[in-house]
């Protein structure tokens, strides 16, 4: 009787929520340690980003489940460093896409020098064709995204800097293509594209994300780490980009069939002279001046408060959502200067967006807990700074979330 009494006082656990959408990842780990590398990554970053996003994720090696009918169990079939090799596995995946499966392919997933070994695969579906050339050796990118009503590139700004990678290009011209819909390319500021002058691209169009209008497919360039080969090391990371991963996310909720849902970009008006936080000529690089200037409606007035933890968030650039709000140095001294560089966990890129009674915030600086700051002047151009929280206009924000 009283273990009864006992396990009755023990409150029933919930159970957990289903998740919106379940994404198979198929691989086979094989060749160039490069891609290897960048498996054994993403089968890591995709479990944890799934437990965020509300979606499940089983990697396997086992191909035939493309044969045997077992891909029919999920919404989204991921493709990490290969495709199908037998005629079974072949014919299973093709009738698992013409039934309205899902399908995100990444880098070497699409490769082949003999396209019409599988022409329905690389010609009708992906509209690649044969791989023509490389760019070597692994570099990032700056992309274009060519479609912004798409879900999937909505919320990606204008240009934006991809992570490290290999880039591909191929046989067939893919604009020429009326079933596939490029939604973004390489950005001519890219060029050359590559460090081996032998294997670098110097101008033309390169298509790097596209989907084919007759699927619910998505193509995507990038799945090649930079790598010590000697050592078979890790030297980039195909994660390290904000932008490229909300692309990532964006992409598995519109192949999911869940709500894509943009956080909204903001400007931050100063209370104290109505002028807006900017980043000084629209620059992207770091070191850039955070200053306030008049409020004029571009993307240099342009912030998202993206989550880390803790209730912490940090203050990403429309212009380029890898840069964010930093203060100079790392420094925790009274009017330290604020500027934009590249997001990498730090404290002094985190602050708490404290809401005020007024409808404004105050953004305290995660590592000195001293306040974002501007000017009680009207001037344009003055740069904004940390300063010990007083309570004044100057650093008060009002947060105006666009459409």
């Amino acid at each position: 009787m009283a273990l009864l009494l006992c396990a009755a006082s023990v409150p029933a656990q919930a159970a957990p929520a289903a998740p919106d959408f379940r994404v198979l990842a198929l691989y086979s780990g094989t060749w160039d340690d490069a891609h290897i590398d960048f498996v054994k990554e993403a089968n890591d970053w995709f479990p944890r980003t799934g437990a965020a996003e509300n979606f499940s994720y089983t990697a396997t090696t086992d191909w035939n489940v493309l044969a045997n009918g077992g891909v029919d169990a999920y919404d989204v079939v991921v493709f990490l460093d290969d495709a199908p090799k037998t005629p079974s596995q072949r014919t299973g995946f093709e009738r698992y896409m013409r039934n309205g499966g899902a399908w995100l392919g990444f880098h070497v997933s699409a490769f082949t020098t003999n396209a019409s070994d599988w022409s329905w695969y690389h010609n009708d579906f992906l509209g690649s064709g044969n791989f023509r050339s490389n760019t070597w050796g692994p570099t990032t990118a700056v992309l274009r995204t060519e479609d912004t009503a798409h879900p999937v590139t909505a919320a990606l700004p204008v240009t934006w800097n991809s992570a490290v990678s290999e880039w591909y290009s191929w046989s067939n011209n893919l604009r020429a293509n009326p079933s596939i819909k490029v939604l973004a390319s390489v950005d001519p500021s890219s060029f050359p594209l590559g460090t081996d002058p032998n294997q670098s691209w110097y101008s033309g169009d390169y298509p790097l994300v596209w989907t084919n209008t007759q699927y619910r497919m998505l193509y995507a360039n990038f799945g090649h780490n930079a790598m010590d080969y000697a050592t078979k090391t890790r030297t980039s990371s195909t994660f390290a980009s904000a932008t490229q991963n909300r692309f990532l996310v964006d992409a598995l909720k519109w192949l999911g069939d869940a709500p894509v849902t943009a956080d909204p970009w903001y400007t931050l008006t100063s209370r104290s002279n109505g002028l807006c936080v900017d980043t000084r000529a629209a620059s992207t690089a770091n070191g850039t001046v955070v200053q306030q200037y008049t409020c004029n409606g571009t993307t240099a007035q342009q912030f998202r408060l993206v989550p880390t933890d803790s209730g912490h968030v940090r203050l990403a650039a429309r212009n380029d959502p890898d840069r964010v709000v930093d203060v100079t140095d790392r420094s925790t001294a009274d009017n330290a200067s604020v500027q934009l560089w590249s997001y990498a966990g730090g404290a002094n890129q985190q602050w708490r967006a404290v809401p005020e009674p007024s409808g404004t915030h105050r953004f305290v600086a995660r590592h000195s807990g001293k306040c974002l700051s501007a000017s009680t002047s009207a001037t344009d151009a003055v740069p904004l700074v940390q300063r010990p929280c007083d309570g004044s206009a100057s650093q008060s924000f009002r947060l105006t979330a666009l459409p």
